[in-house]
Protein backbone atom coordinates (compact mmCIF):
# COMPACT_ATOMS: atom_id res chain seq x y z
CA UNK A 1 0.00 0.00 0.00
CA UNK A 2 1.25 3.73 -0.99
CA UNK A 3 -0.21 6.65 1.27
CA UNK A 4 0.33 10.17 -0.71
CA UNK A 5 0.05 13.65 0.11
CA UNK A 6 -0.45 16.55 -1.71
CA UNK A 7 0.37 20.10 -1.26
CA UNK A 8 0.89 23.26 -2.69
CA UNK A 9 -2.26 24.23 -3.71
CA UNK A 10 -4.01 27.80 -3.52
CA UNK A 11 -5.45 30.79 -4.91
CA UNK A 12 -4.07 32.43 -8.13
CA UNK A 13 -4.65 34.83 -10.58
CA UNK A 14 -4.53 33.68 -13.86
CA UNK A 15 -1.88 33.45 -16.05
CA UNK A 16 0.65 32.65 -12.52
CA UNK A 17 2.23 29.23 -11.53
CA UNK A 18 1.52 26.96 -8.82
CA UNK A 19 3.34 23.69 -7.88
CA UNK A 20 2.05 21.04 -6.88
CA UNK A 21 4.01 18.10 -4.56
CA UNK A 22 3.04 14.64 -3.95
CA UNK A 23 5.14 13.26 -1.43
CA UNK A 24 4.50 8.94 -1.18
CA UNK A 25 5.34 6.55 1.67
CA UNK A 26 4.82 2.92 2.08
CA UNK A 27 5.88 0.22 -0.06
CA UNK A 28 7.28 1.51 -3.06
CA UNK A 29 7.86 -0.52 -6.30
CA UNK A 30 10.13 0.13 -8.76
CA UNK A 31 8.18 0.30 -11.40
CA UNK A 32 5.02 2.37 -10.54
CA UNK A 33 3.04 5.23 -12.51
CA UNK A 34 2.49 8.44 -10.59
CA UNK A 35 -0.48 10.69 -12.05
CA UNK A 36 -2.01 13.85 -11.39
CA UNK A 37 -5.91 13.83 -11.92
CA UNK A 38 -8.18 17.05 -11.09
CA UNK A 39 -12.12 17.11 -10.48
CA UNK A 40 -14.36 20.34 -10.79
CA UNK A 41 -17.59 20.57 -8.97
CA UNK A 42 -20.12 18.23 -11.15
CA UNK A 43 -17.62 17.68 -13.70
CA UNK A 44 -15.51 13.98 -13.55
CA UNK A 45 -12.00 13.52 -12.45
CA UNK A 46 -9.62 13.49 -15.33
CA UNK A 47 -6.06 13.16 -15.84
CA UNK A 48 -3.43 15.62 -16.01
CA UNK A 49 -0.51 14.27 -16.23
CA UNK A 50 1.58 11.35 -15.31
CA UNK A 51 5.27 9.62 -15.14
CA UNK A 52 6.89 6.63 -15.01
CA UNK A 53 8.98 6.43 -12.06
CA UNK A 54 11.15 3.83 -13.52
CA UNK A 55 11.73 5.92 -16.95
CA UNK A 56 10.98 9.35 -16.30
CA UNK A 57 8.87 9.02 -19.29
CA UNK A 58 5.96 11.47 -19.07
CA UNK A 59 2.39 12.02 -20.61
CA UNK A 60 -0.07 14.67 -20.60
CA UNK A 61 -3.85 15.73 -21.42
CA UNK A 62 -3.97 17.74 -24.62
CA UNK A 63 -5.57 20.56 -22.37
CA UNK A 64 -2.62 21.47 -20.30
CA UNK A 65 0.24 20.02 -22.74
CA UNK A 66 3.05 22.87 -23.13
CA UNK A 67 1.66 24.56 -19.67
CA UNK A 68 2.44 21.61 -16.92
CA UNK A 69 5.24 19.61 -16.76
CA UNK A 70 5.21 16.53 -14.44
CA UNK A 71 8.30 15.94 -12.60
CA UNK A 72 9.90 13.35 -9.88
CA UNK A 73 12.87 13.23 -7.29
CA UNK A 74 13.11 9.58 -6.57
CA UNK A 75 15.29 10.42 -3.68
CA UNK A 76 12.52 11.97 -2.17
CA UNK A 77 9.92 9.68 -3.29
CA UNK A 78 8.27 13.37 -4.50
CA UNK A 79 6.55 13.72 -7.66
CA UNK A 80 5.84 17.15 -8.96
CA UNK A 81 3.70 19.04 -11.03
CA UNK A 82 4.35 22.56 -12.11
CA UNK A 83 1.64 24.47 -13.64
CA UNK A 84 2.11 27.54 -15.81
CA UNK A 85 0.16 30.18 -17.42
CA UNK A 86 -2.91 29.18 -15.32
CA UNK A 87 -6.22 29.52 -16.35
CA UNK A 88 -9.58 29.62 -14.44
CA UNK A 89 -10.56 26.88 -16.17
CA UNK A 90 -7.50 25.36 -14.15
CA UNK A 91 -9.59 25.78 -10.99
CA UNK A 92 -10.33 22.01 -9.03
CA UNK A 93 -9.01 19.86 -6.34
CA UNK A 94 -5.95 18.26 -7.74
CA UNK A 95 -5.16 14.68 -6.52
CA UNK A 96 -2.19 12.55 -6.83
CA UNK A 97 -2.71 8.95 -7.58
CA UNK A 98 -0.08 5.55 -8.25
CA UNK A 99 -0.53 2.46 -9.59
CA UNK A 100 1.58 -0.22 -10.17
CA UNK A 101 2.16 -1.86 -13.94
CA UNK A 102 -2.00 -2.47 -15.22
CA UNK A 103 -3.29 -2.35 -18.15
CA UNK A 104 -5.46 0.66 -19.28
CA UNK A 105 -4.64 3.99 -20.40
CA UNK A 106 -2.77 6.26 -17.29
CA UNK A 107 -5.80 8.41 -17.22
CA UNK A 108 -8.53 6.25 -16.54
CA UNK A 109 -8.95 6.93 -12.61
CA UNK A 110 -10.31 3.67 -12.19
CA UNK A 111 -7.16 2.14 -12.57
CA UNK A 112 -5.33 3.39 -9.47
CA UNK A 113 -5.55 1.90 -6.01
CA UNK A 114 -3.59 4.79 -4.20
CA UNK A 115 -5.13 8.30 -4.13
CA UNK A 116 -3.95 11.48 -1.78
CA UNK A 117 -6.65 13.38 -0.54
CA UNK A 118 -6.50 16.68 -2.96
CA UNK A 119 -4.82 20.24 -2.99
CA UNK A 120 -7.07 22.83 -4.18
CA UNK A 121 -6.24 24.89 -6.85
CA UNK A 122 -7.96 27.89 -7.93
CA UNK A 123 -7.68 30.50 -10.66
CA UNK A 124 -9.29 33.60 -10.98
Amino acid sequence: HVQLVESGGGSVPAGRSLRLSCAASGYIANRIRMSWFRQAPGKEREGVASIWTSSGSTSYAVSVQGRFTISQDNAKKTVYLQMNSLKPEDTAMYYCAARFPVSGSWSTASTYANWGQGTQVTVS
